[in-house]
């Protein structure tokens, strides 16, 4: 076990990296591309990602458009996205489906505000973890004498100051998606 502050950034990079995924998923009443990544389609005998049967585009910021390049499975797609959860409505058109965002209520986007938050402690829990990590590793080099007492106090400084940062960086994140989620 040794110390390696890049190694520390890198895995608190991709904390913050798997927050705006999340984030990318919640819906604030704009069309995002995002928005279906999460949707499973029951096609060619197994379930598949919506993006493995078809393109999805904005076609305005409030209209998402997909285009399915099987025939056979627009069916099936319309109603992975119908019971996906994420209550949208797509309109068939031939092989393309037209897919209206309703404008949010009071009520929901509150709940999104929630679920965001949850998202973001999620984060923070994780960067903490690595905190942690990078401390036992510490107090494991200065107990086997590989660094000096000194020398542990000052990397511990600086493991504490990244994971600062990348709780600043989450914390931020919530806060622009929680503006975001309360636009009307």
């Amino acid at each position: 076990m040794s110390y390696d502050k890049k190694d520390l950034e890198r895995r608190m990079e991709g904390a913050l990296a798997s927050l705006s995924t999340e984030f990318s998923g919640l819906r604030t009443g704009r069309a995002s591309v995002n928005l279906l990544d999460s949707v499973m389609v029951p096609a060619y005998g197994s379930t598949v990602p919506l993006n493995q049967v078809a393109s999805v585009t904005v076609s305005d910021n409030r209209m998402l458009s997909v285009s399915v390049w099987d025939k056979t499975v627009v069916g099936a797609t319309d109603r992975a996205i119908r019971d996906s959860g994420l209550g949208l409505n797509p309109v068939t058109d031939g092989q393309n489906l037209r897919i209206p965002i309703p404008p949010l209520n009071e009520e929901r986007r509150v709940e999104l505000q929630k679920v965001a938050g949850k998202y973001a402690e999620a984060a923070r829990v994780a960067v903490r973890n690595i905190r942690r990590d990078g401390m036992d590793s510490l107090k494991k080099m200065e107990k086997d004498g590989d660094i000096s007492e000194d020398r542990h106090h000052s990397l511990s400084d600086e493991v504490q100051k990244l994971t600062d940062i990348y709780v600043s960086k989450v914390d931020d994140a919530l806060k622009a998606k929680e503006a975001e989620i309360m636009q009307v």
